[in-house]
């Protein structure tokens, strides 16, 4: 049976329009084959009543052939053709059935082998449908139309006509149409079609927004910052389409066997007729009938379609879970891993510092010493900076104007606050001043990999504030289940040896390699990889893309806007959730056990079939409707239980 489940090339990667997937489709009791399939059931059904019941042999055969001809058809002339082209395929072994049977005067079961098999067709082409369909859900995601403000008027255009930079009109309940920066208006966004996340995302002036997102609440103007082809969505459908026809180990494996399981099969049913009826002086009648069931009961549909459905269902649940898996090979991967490697900054941690302690020195309040710190800072773009006055302004301190302000190179800042000179930064920066400075103190928040920034005036230190790395809430969690599932994990940061012990601590992860390059962590990477067989690299997809590349599987961290990241990794996590990277290998275990129970499911019952035939318990119906036919649709209903995984 032909793999059509990869069938996507004339598609457009235009998130919003794309010529097949796209294309409306016929009620499924209108369509061809279905008609078909009626109109040969019925005549069959016709023909086995005038068979048995009414003794009108020649009646019945003739509508026996009619339903062959109706049915079988394109079987036929498939089974023709790979004749002249020497590729045996399955339409060939049900050709040769269809036609020994009425050759043997079996014209009921060769009409029945032709219907069945026909019938085992159509669900396969069912299940290709239902993975087509799970890409055009996406692809239907964005609007074709957009709302645009242009000369003071707002007008609809087709979202190909929108341009860089036009602005979108975006109001409560409609879907964004196209990627862009939000430049008035503020509301809360349902991201779920492009990260999986639950709930909705606060977007503001300044914003990043997405095509396909829901603007749930409030007015939105968007400037657009992609053509409807370069969109995140659009990225996604193109990903999930190529992933579809990468295939993985299994899935060629299968595919080299049946390419010489066919002819193999064609060998063994000649010499099962030829054999007992020569040597053994066997009727031949019953023997060739033997031949056939056993050429029926060969045909590897089942065995054929089990792992390519499988693995283009756990492909369109993932990407609808917020995780792009690039083929099948992937899925088969993570499944076998046994080290997961993770980078610190922006994948274990936020990226972004944040306030931890704050104390108060020499009489001054927690209030006075974060006031004259954020007022200082302000006059910074330091990451630090950032920090504090977010800190500030949580605690809703109001800022002092500052005077004289100075930034001393490397060292911190001065300035004047209320006609007092005050100064921030670090010990490099009072040590000249001769101040005395609390390194006790100091050395505590250091050893729990705490920066620390010192405020203080011309004559003492009057505080510490305490920064970290903030740690995603995720991270500890992940790393626990990570470790129940027998996987090791070690972390790689170019970060100081302090900061990441204090890191590696509070997750508990196995190992910690600090202040790396990004060379470093390659060359580690390709060590790991010689120590254990499966090695798989999560990191943000900027900085760690060689060491992404190396690892056996590269997953990235927060893919959504980050091209760099959807092209270099093996997998792409759409948002900061780590908690994706269980689902994943859950998923990844899920899917693997569907294909080896649909492979070995397939392989006990043609082979047990295939042993009943020589007694003759099987005949040549029973192979196609349960061997072949219901053992496909057996496989293709336990392929789609892994778009229920969560």
């Amino acid at each position: 049976m032909k793999d059509k489940t990869h069938n996507h090339e004339n598609e457009k990667s235009c998130s919003s329009c794309a010529t097949d997937i796209l294309e409306e489709k016929e009620p499924l009791w209108k369509q061809k084959k279905v008609l078909i399939m009626l109109a040969a059931g019925i005549v069959l059904a016709i023909g086995l009543y005038l068979e048995f019941l009414t003794n009108q042999h020649l009646t019945a055969q003739i509508l026996f052939f009619v339903v062959v001809i109706v049915a079988g058809y394109d079987i036929l002339k498939r089974g023709f053709f790979s004749i002249l082209k020497i590729r045996f395929d399955m339409n060939l072994l049900i050709s040769i059935a269809a036609i020994g049977a009425f050759l043997i005067g079996h014209g009921e079961e060769g009409a029945a082998v032709i219907f069945l098999f026909f019938i085992a067709e159509f669900l396969e082409d069912y299940a290709a449908e239902r993975a087509r369909k799970s890409i055009a859900s996406l692809l239907e995601l964005a609007p074709e139309t957009a709302a645009v403000k242009r000369k003071g008027n707002e007008i609809k255009v087709h979202v190909h006509e929108v341009n860089i930079d036009d602005i979108l009109i975006v109001r409560p309940g409609d879907r964004i149409p196209l990627d862009g920066t939000v430049v008035k208006g503020a509301s809360s966004v349902n991201q779920a079609p492009i990260t999986g996340e639950s709930m909705p995302v606060s977007k503001a002036k300044g914003d990043d927004v997405f095509a396909g997102t829901i603007n749930e609440e409030g007015y939105l103007e968007i400037k657009v910052t992609k053509k409807s082809d370069e969109t995140t969505l659009s990225k996604i459908v193109k990903l999930v389409n190529e992933a579809q026809k990468q295939k993985s180990k299994t899935e060629v494996f299968i595919d080299k066997f049946a390419k010489y399981y066919t002819p193999t099969v064609i060998i063994l049913a000649a010499l099962v007729m030829i054999i007992p009826t020569l040597v053994f002086g066997l009727p031949f009648s019953e023997w060739f009938y033997k031949a056939l069931v056993l050429l029926v009961i060969s045909c590897p549909c089942a065995l054929a379609i089990s792992t390519p459905v499988s693995m283009v269902s756990s492909i369109t649940s993932a990407a609808k879970n917020g995780v792009l898996i690039k083929g099948g090979n992937f899925i088969e991967e993570v499944k076998k891993v046994k080290v997961m490697v993770f980078d610190k900054t922006g994948t274990l941690t936020e990226g972004k510092p944040e306030v931890i302690d704050i104390v108060a020195l020499n009489k001054y309040s927690k209030p006075e010493l974060l006031q004259i710190a954020a007022c200082l800072e302000s006059k910074s773009k330091h990451p630090l900076a950032e920090a504090i006055l977010e800190s500030a302004k949580k605690k809703g301190i109001k800022l002092a104007n500052v005077c004289n302000f100075k930034s001393i190179a490397g060292k911190g800042l001065k300035g004047s606050i209320r006609r007092k000179v005050f100064f921030i930064g670090s010990r490099n920066l009072f040590k000249k001043k001769s101040i005395i400075i609390p390194d006790k103190l100091i050395k505590g928040f250091e050893e729990k990999g705490k920066t620390t920034v010192l405020v203080g005036n011309s004559s003492q230190i009057i505080g510490i504030i305490t920064l970290m790395d903030k740690v995603r809430k995720s991270s500890l969690n992940t790393i626990n289940e990570l470790k129940n599932r027998g996987i090791k994990t070690i972390m790689l940061t170019g970060d100081n040896e302090r900061v990441a012990n204090a890191i590696a601590k509070k997750l508990a992860i196995d190992e910690y390699y600090a202040e790396l390059l990004p060379e470093d962590k390659v060359a580690i990477i390709d060590k790991l990889l010689k120590k254990y067989e499966h090695v798989v690299m999560v990191g943000d997809g900027v900085n760690d893309a060689p060491a992404l590349a190396k690892a056996h599987v590269g997953i990235a961290m927060g893919a959504m806007g980050s091209d760099v990241a959807i092209e270099t990794a093996d997998i792409a996590l759409m948002h900061d959730d780590l908690s994706k990277i269980n689902y994943l290998i859950d998923l990844s275990r899920k899917t693997m056990s569907i294909v080896k129970q649909n492979v070995s499911v397939s392989i006990l019952i043609k082979s047990s079939f295939a042993i009943l035939a020589f007694p003759g318990i099987i005949t040549l119906w029973l192979a196609v409707a349960v061997g072949d036919m219901g053992l496909s649709l057996a496989v293709i209903l336990n392929a789609l239980r892994i778009g229920r995984k969560k």
